[in-house]
C-alpha cells in the first residue's frame, strides 16, 4: 500500500477534533520553503471573480486540501500551493506570497498533483464513441484493416487537439500520444502541432502499425521531426518512439529500430502481453539481445509470466495499465496485482477514444475494481472469502500521477506537489453532492470524484481552465476541425460500413 498520501492524514480529517476546535497547527519545515499545516479543510469556497492569469504571474491556491504524493509532506489540511513561473515555490500554511499573485480561492477544494495517461491513440478522437461495442477483433478490422488510410495529416492535427483538450478538461495535465499512422513527415507533424497548441502537456509517440519498425524508424522522418521540433528536451511536447511489440525471430530483426532509439535518447513504449499475439517470448527477446531497457514502457502485459514480469523489474521498466480497455476489449486481464507484486512501476492509461474517454478517474475505479473483483472471484471459486483489499486507493492514485511520471523518465520534476517541481496541478471540487462531507481526501478522490468536480487546471504554471470552464477559444477551435475531419472520414467509410460498425458482429483475427 502507498503511504505517500496518507503520511500526514491516517485516521482522516474526522480525527483531527482538536484542529476543528481550533487548536495550534502543525509545525513547519523550514527546508526548501516548506511550511506543513494539520487542520481539517471546511467550509465552502465563496463565489468571487476570477482573477487575471497573466503571463509570469504568481499563482497561489489558498486555503485548500493538498494532497501533495510527497512523503515528506502527505496531506496538508487548510494550506496554500505557491507557484512562480513554471514552478511550485512552497507548500504550507498561511503562505507569505507576492503582492501581485493571483488568488485561487480553494476552500471547499483538493488539489492534487496533475494526472498523467501513458497510452492513448488521440488520432481516433475524431470518431469517438463508434467502437461502443466492439470486441478487439472488431477494433482491428475496422480501423487497421479498413479505414486507417482515410486519416489525412489535417485529421491527426484536429483529432490530437480535441483529444488534448479533453486531457485540460478532465485534469489530465499529461498525456502520451500513442500514434501509430504516422505514413510519413508531413503527417506526424500535423499530429505534433495539434499537441504543441493545446498547451498542455504530451509526449509524441511516433508510431507506424502497417511495417514492422525497422522499415519506418530509420528512413528519416523521425530524425528529421526530432530535429526540427523536437530538438529540445526541455519543452511541453516531448518525443519517444512507439511500437506494437518485437517479434520473437531470434534473428531480431527490429535491431535497427533499437539502435536508433538508443542513439538518438528515444524511449520505447510498446504494446505487450497481448492474448495471443505478444508475450514472454517479446521481452525474453529483448533481454537476450540487449534492448530490455529501464526507458522500456510495456503497455498490457495481460499474459505474461511470473518470470517475465521479474524480468521487467530488473530492468527498471514500467508498465502502463488500461483497465477499461483490457476489460472490454480482451487484451488479456488487467495484471495490476500482479505487477504491483513485483515491484514493476505502474501508471494508467485510457486507450483510445473509439471506447472510452479521457477521464482518469474512471480509469482508477476500473483498476481498484478489476484488481479487487478477481481476488474475490477467485476466493469464491475456492468456497473462501476475501480478507484483506491488496491494492489499496492510494496506491492507484500514484499510478494516475507519480507513476506516469516515473514512466517518462520525469519523476524528479512531474508528479507529486513537491516544492522546485513544474507546477502541473489540478483543483477538485469537494464542496459537490458527490464529495461531500469529505472524510478522506484520496479514497473520496478515487471513488468519489467524477470530471465535472475539475476546476481549475494548471500546466507548467499556466492556468488552462477555471472555475470550471476552458480558458481561451482551444475548444472551440477544435471542436470545429474535429466535425470537419469526421464528415470526411464517414464520407471515406460510407455509410453501409458506417451503419455496420455500430452494430457489429462477430470478428475473427486472423
Amino acid at each position: 500500500m502507498d503511504k505517500d498520501w496518507e503520511k500526514a492524514d491516517a485516521g482522516g480529517p474526522h480525527l483531527r477534533r482538536r484542529s476543528l476546535l481550533g487548536a495550534a497547527a502543525g509545525a513547519a519545515a523550514a527546508a526548501g520553503g516548506i511550511v506543513t499545516a494539520t487542520a481539517p479543510a471546511r467550509a465552502e469556497a465563496a463565489p468571487r471573480p476570477a482573477p487575471s492569469f497573466a503571463k509570469g504571474r504568481p499563482v497561489v491556491f489558498r486555503n485548500v486540501t493538498v494532497l501533495t504524493g510527497d512523503p515528506r509532506l502527505g496531506v496538508r489540511y487548510d494550506s496554500d500551493v505557491l507557484v512562480i513561473g513554471r514552478t511550485i515555490r512552497a507548500v504550507g500554511r498561511n503562505l507569505s506570497v507576492p503582492g501581485d499573485a493571483a488568488v485561487i480561492d480553494g476552500r471547499g477544494a483538493i488539489v492534487m498533483p496533475g494526472m498523467i495517461d501513458t497510452h492513448r491513440h488521440m488520432w481516433q478522437t475524431v470518431i469517438r464513441g463508434l467502437g461502443a461495442e466492439w470486441t478487439i477483433g472488431n477494433y482491428f478490422g475496422w480501423i487497421y484493416e479498413r479505414w486507417a488510410a482515410f486519416w489525412r495529416p489535417e485529421d491527426l492535427y484536429a483529432a490530437a487537439l480535441l483529444s488534448m483538450v479533453e486531457s485540460i478538461d478532465a485534469g489530465v495535465t499529461t498525456t502520451v500520444d500513442w500514434s501509430q499512422d504516422l505514413r510519413g513527415y508531413e503527417y506526424a507533424i500535423a499530429e505534433a502541432e495539434g499537441l504543441f497548441d493545446s498547451g498542455a502537456r504530451a509526449r509524441l509517440a511516433y508510431g507506424y502499425s502497417f511495417a514492422p519498425p525497422q522499415e519506418w524508424v530509420t528512413k528519416g522522418d523521425v530524425a528529421r521531426l526530432q530535429r526540427e521540433r523536437f530538438a529540445s528536451t526541455d519543452q511541453l511536447v516531448t518525443l519517444q518512439l512507439a511500437w506494437d511489440g518485437t517479434g520473437t525471430e531470434r534473428a531480431f530483426p527490429e535491431r535497427p529500430a533499437w539502435e536508433f532509439a538508443r542513439a538518438h535518447h528515444l524511449p520505447v513504449t510498446m504494446h505487450s502481453g497481448v492474448r495471443g499475439w505478444m508475450a514472454d517470448e517479446q521481452i525474453l527477446n529483448l533481454r537476450d539481445n540487449g534492448f530490455l531497457l529501464p526507458t522500456n514502457t510495456y503497455v498490457h502485459c495481460g499474459t505474461m509470466s511470473e518470470s517475465t514480469y521479474e524480468l521487467i523489474a530488473g530492468s527498471g521498466g514500467t508498465v502502463s495499465i488500461a483497465a477499461e480497455s483490457e476489460l472490454n476489449a480482451g487484451q488479456g486481464y488487467p495484471p495490476t496485482g500482479r505487477i504491483h507484486a513485483h515491484r514493476i512501476p505502474i501508471s494508467l492509461s485510457s486507450d483510445t477514444q473509439v471506447w472510452w474517454s479521457a477521464d482518469m478517474f474512471a480509469a482508477m475505479r476500473a483498476t481498484l475494481n478489476a484488481d479487487r473483483g478477481i481476488d474475490h472471484y477467485r476466493a469464491h471459486a475456492q468456497d473462501k472469502t476475501v480478507l484483506n483489499n491488496n491494492l489499496r486507493t492510494a496506491d492507484v492514485l500514484r499510478f494516475a500521477t507519480q507513476g506516469g511520471a516515473d514512466s517518462l523518465g520525469l519523476g524528479a520534476r512531474l508528479g507529486s506537489i513537491t516544492p522546485g517541481k513544474l507546477a502541473d496541478l489540478v483543483l477538485v471540487r469537494a464542496d459537490t453532492p458527490s464529495m461531500v462531507p469529505l472524510i478522506n481526501p484520496v479514497s473520496q478522490l478515487v471513488f468519489h470524484a467524477q470530471r465535472g468536480e475539475v476546476d481549475t487546471v494548471m500546466v507548467d504554471g499556466r492556468v488552462l481552465k477555471h472555475q470550471g470552464r476552458m480558458l481561451g477559444d482551444t475548444f472551440s477551435r477544435a471542436r470545429r476541425l474535429a466535425e470537419a475531419s469526421l464528415n470526411h472520414l464517414r464520407e471515406r467509410i460510407g455509410e453501409r460500413q458506417w451503419a455496420e460498425a455500430q452494430r457489429p458482429g462477430p470478428y475473427e483475427l486472423g
